[in-house]
């Protein structure tokens, strides 16, 4: 069996810039990608199987419904040559988190089913199985820094990040990325500025690609909070945090992040978190 990796997604930044005939919004996002992630197994064959297991398995919902199956059902109608077989994911990513954990299994599944065809993972019938099957699936297939807009359909050149370090908090909380929307259409007048964001100082990978200095802004912040109140509680604790250089919450939410240049402060970080709030989902990663 072949084993990929389908590494969780971080908005580093996300405005809502519009919303679309079809009730679609756009966007514009500097998105990351980190190390924690789940694994997805595949072995060519006849049909179409997935096995859902791991410590986050009884959260991923109908294997029918899946994004991997959904993926793999949407290429196949591409390429109808092509050959199916039996998927194994191994789930260790909260789901409806605000890490587009699905859409990441959805584009290891292509690029898996891509190598079995000897297809290059740009290969136009790819990319249309990505972006048919879901809106970051697009941006997960290559896993790179960048920005991205619309629908998430259009993809900004890569990004190299300075050394980056993260602390992922989620409150073990899912969050409908609808409910959030539905949220921020209602409000009357939106709040667009995140409650609780921190400029990073100059020294914080300032580049000429993108300006750094928005890390954090989110618009769907405060539809979030409303959504899940669990939010201000976190992005209140990570704002007591004077070494981050950044803080802010990703996507829909609930995962917030508190961003470090060193792994030292991320790793001591992480310990502090997890003796004063063991019920949250706490992890220090890498992002690239």
């Amino acid at each position: 069996m072949r084993w990929l990796r389908a590494p969780a997604k971080l908005n580093l930044t996300l405005r809502v810039v519009g919303r679309r005939a079809d009730g679609y919004h756009e966007v514009e996002s500097l998105v990351a990608f980190a190390g924690l992630c789940d694994w997805l197994g595949f072995d060519p064959g006849d049909g179409l199987m997935l096995e859902v297991i791991g410590p986050r398995a009884r959260e991923a919902g109908p294997v029918h419904e899946n994004l991997v199956v959904r993926a793999a059902r949407s290429l196949i109608t591409q390429i109808p040559r092509l050959r199916l077989g039996r998927f194994r994911l191994v789930k260790r990513l909260p789901v409806a988190a605000g890490l587009g954990g699905g859409s990441a299994d959805a584009a290891a599944a292509l690029r898996l089913l891509a190598i079995e065809g000897g297809l290059p993972i740009d290969d136009p019938r790819v990319l249309a199985s990505a972006q048919a099957t879901g809106a970051d699936v697009l941006a997960c297939l290559s896993s790179q820094a960048r920005t991205i807009k619309g629908i998430g359909n259009e993809l900004g050149p890569v990004i190299r990040l300075p050394d980056t370090f993260a602390v992922l908090v989620n409150p073990q909380v899912r969050v409908p990325t609808p409910k959030v929307f539905a949220a921020f259409d209602l409000a009357s007048e939106p709040k667009r500025e995140t409650r609780f964001r921190r400029a990073p100082t100059e020294g914080f990978g300032l580049t000429a690609v993108f300006d750094f200095r928005a890390l954090g802004q989110n618009d769907l912040e405060a539809a979030a909070i409303l959504v899940a109140p669990q939010i201000y509680t976190v992005l209140k604790r990570l704002s007591e945090i004077s070494e981050a250089n950044a803080i802010g919450m990703s996507g829909s939410g609930a995962t917030c992040f508190a961003l470090f240049s060193d792994r030292r402060s991320a790793a001591a970080t992480t310990r502090s978190l997890a003796a004063d709030y063991p019920e949250w989902w706490i992890e220090a990663t890498k992002l690239r």
